[in-house]
């Protein structure tokens, strides 16, 4: 008969755990929290010191007497929910339902499920952390007091079914701040001058750089034409030549945002699947063999710290696949960036290096494979040499023309022979480019000289990784907020997705202009910033959480009262269109939902009937040679491009289509684009085109 129970929250970490533990041992799972706030009212006693009135959740009455009844049935119970304030609260919430002493040794902790982590974690358990535990009530309180008072508000005020929160509410703010960025940017105009130069049948480019030694922007087409008319026919000669060798460093292992960020970029995951899929394979994976394993370490972590063990394995592994030269003299030490960071949790890492994708391959499905590629590869590379580049700045004259080329030519591989960081534009920085032998007064001939009017570019908007990264960058929200923040505000229909892209709706706009003008706190960055900072203070015994909640709340109760009597209703009014209802013949409207505008009938509720918007391309369709190319979006809200004569026609394509046809054969080109250039591809044959800027197209 088992002596000891113990309680996790998911059945794959059971079923993990209970592998390990043994037959003394029953695990089972409180399937996440067990008692909450209620959702039918505030549920916190404000004039109570603000005391949280907790309920069983909706649901839970049949594992809860599961865990009663085998409580009952055995000497001891340990509580290992996850590593942070969410499992310390949910160990808390069980201790009173099983009526244990919290004060007794039965809180478990673990920052990787592997069998010698586990076993020593039960080798010393502790009582639970109530200053951990009240850094979570306190947070769950603050955001119940500006959730279920604001709201009810805006209910009234504006539209049923709006809501307010700390995080989600300055997320949005971002997001509108950048689009007005947007659209108050005025572009400027700038020109470029490349040189095609040749030496000894080898091919390379140089920029213009300067005149008569004075580096020289150009403004306008008529400074260019200047340039040009100083320069003396086809041919150049080098004028200066500097080599030098540059490192480059790996980046530190992935934090929460970090990884994140990276999965968005190089998988094209969501935050929320990446981390749904990491929690996997954290909680653990069947391999077969060597059983069930967490591949992992704990997925919510703003920390880069690694432990020694882990080093060393990793250095001995390095020296072991790639040679002593691809390990650093001394051990790679990563310091957390945010001073607001917590230093709780490692980074996340593999739970062993020795456990190589490959590997492990065969038993992760295609998701779970990349995404643990990217945190083996990254986390082998933070502990690798840095490359060695070599880099040639060339200056080449004609006449007081000065025109600069720019070379690099890997010296040494290190840590980049694993792994490098992507980055936002879609580019892979330090790729090769290679000039010829060149020396001081060699003659190089030019075949063209091309001048290229640019304009400055907006700020780009927010992809999902962008926002966790200023988020994160401004000491909003934690590691757990990220990815549910990102989810609230498009569900609410404050934000929606175009291209990848956030884009405030109109209903998002009026929310928060609203909050601005009577909560202007919640959305100062600054404000939320420092309420974080206090919620990490309570977490490190340093503050008395009631007293942090009462502070914020005697100028949030004036605001409330000031708001309740001044805020006008106002009424948010469809946006007409020219399309009638299908179904009943009302006239359609056009609404924002989570993935941008559609039509909806105005008859709605009696009517339910909705259109997606179809945009025409302009392209006729490949397939059928008859319907034209639609832009569509599937039900995840992701664009694709479609036949208009569906069903009869099948054709789709996740890529825009190009009026242009192929040039070599006639066939469809489809638009690929990163933020450094967009070429135009055929999709029969191997042509390839950079795509023209917006203003050659237009011509």
């Amino acid at each position: 008969m088992a002596d000891s129970l113990v309680i996790v929250e998911s059945p794959a970490k059971a079923k993990t755990i209970g592998k390990y533990l043994g037959s003394k041992f029953i695990v089972k799972a409180s399937m996440g929290h067990i008692r909450d706030l209620p959702k039918s009212q505030i549920g916190v006693e404000i004039e109570n010191d603000f005391t949280p009135k907790y309920i069983t959740i909706r649901g839970k009455g049949t594992v809860l007497k599961d865990l009663k009844d085998a409580s009952k049935k055995v000497k001891k119970v340990y509580l290992a929910a996850d590593p942070d304030r969410e499992g310390e609260a949910i160990a808390w919430h069980l201790a009173h339902y099983l009526e244990l002493d919290e004060k007794d040794a039965c809180r478990v902790v673990f920052n990787e499920i592997t069998k010698q982590a586990v076993k020593d974690a039960f080798k010393a358990p502790r009582p639970i952390d109530m200053d951990l535990v009240n850094a979570q009530q306190a947070r769950r309180v603050l955001d119940r007091l500006v959730g279920y008072k604001i709201s009810p508000l805006l209910w009234k005020k504006v539209k049923k079914g709006l809501s307010a929160g700390r995080v989600q509410s300055v997320a949005v703010k971002l997001v509108i701040d950048r689009e007005n960025e947007i659209k108050e940017f005025v572009p400027e105009e700038y020109w470029s001058i490349t040189a095609h130069l040749s030496k000894e049948k080898a091919e390379f480019e140089a920029k213009f750089h300067a005149v008569n030694g004075e580096k020289k922007e150009l403004g306008s087409e008529a400074e260019v034409k200047e340039v040009l008319a100083l320069l003396k026919g086809e041919a150049f000669s080098v004028g200066e030549v500097k080599e030098k060798e540059r490192l480059r460093n790996p980046s530190p292992p992935f934090i929460t945002s970090s990884l994140q960020q990276e999965a968005a970029r190089k998988l094209n995951f969501r935050a929320s699947k990446t981390m749904q899929i990491a929690q996997q394979l954290y909680e653990g994976v069947d391999l077969g063999t060597e059983g069930t394993v967490g591949l992992i370490t704990y997925m919510r972590t703003d920390s880069p710290r690694i432990s020694e063990i882990a080093q060393t394995e990793a250095r001995e592994f390095i020296a072991g696949k790639y040679g002593v030269a691809f390990v650093p003299e001394t051990p790679r030490v990563y310091n957390k960036k945010n001073a607001n960071a917590q230093d709780a949790h490692e980074a996340i890492r593999p739970t062993s290096v020795l456990r190589d994708p490959e590997s492990v391959k065969s038993f992760l499905s295609r998701d779970q494979i990349r995404l643990y590629k990217l945190v083996w590869e990254r986390f082998l590379a933070s502990q690798m040499a840095s490359a060695v580049l070599d880099t040639m700045t060339v200056d080449l004259q004609n006449g007081p023309v000065t025109f600069r080329a720019t070379g690099s030519k890997m010296k040494f591989a290190g840590f980049m022979k694993v792994y490098v960081e992507g980055n936002d534009d879609g580019t892979s920085a330090d790729e090769e480019r290679l000039l010829p032998p060149l020396a001081v007064g060699d003659a190089v001939k030019s075949s063209s000289v091309d001048p290229k009017q640019h304009f400055t570019q907006p700020p780009p908007r927010y992809s999902e990784a962008r926002l966790v990264r200023t988020l994160e960058e401004l000491g909003i929200g934690r590691p757990s907020t990220y990815a549910p923040t990102l989810e609230t505000v498009q569900k609410r229909n404050y934000v929606a997705i175009e291209e990848k892209k956030f884009v405030p709706t109109e209903l998002g706009e009026l929310v928060i202009q609203l909050m601005e003008e009577f909560f202007p706190e919640i959305l100062d960055a600054e404000f939320t910033a420092n309420m974080e900072g206090d919620l990490d203070h309570v977490e490190e015994g340093k503050e008395n959480w009631v007293h942090v909640i009462g502070d914020f709340y005697k100028s949030f109760e004036k605001r409330l009262t000031v708001a309740e009597d001044e805020m006008k209703e106002i009424e948010i009014r469809d946006e007409p269109s020219d399309e009638v209802c299908d179904k009943c013949g009302s006239p359609m409207v056009y609404k924002m939902g989570r993935f941008g505008k559609f039509l909806a009938c105005s008859g709605f509720p009696d009517c339910r009937n909705t259109k997606p918007i179809v945009k025409d391309t302009g392209v006729t369709c490949p397939k059928c040679k008859e319907g034209k190319i639609v832009e569509r979006r599937s039900k995840k809200g992701r664009l694709f491009y479609g036949c208009d004569q569906y069903p009869g026609c099948d054709y789709v394509s996740w890529d825009k289509p190009v009026a242009k046809p192929c040039p070599d054969c006639g066939a469809l080109m489809v638009e690929k684009r990163t933020r450094a250039q967009t070429q135009w591809n055929c999709t029969s044959c191997t042509h390839s085109e950079e795509a023209p800027d917006i203003e050659e197209a237009a011509e």
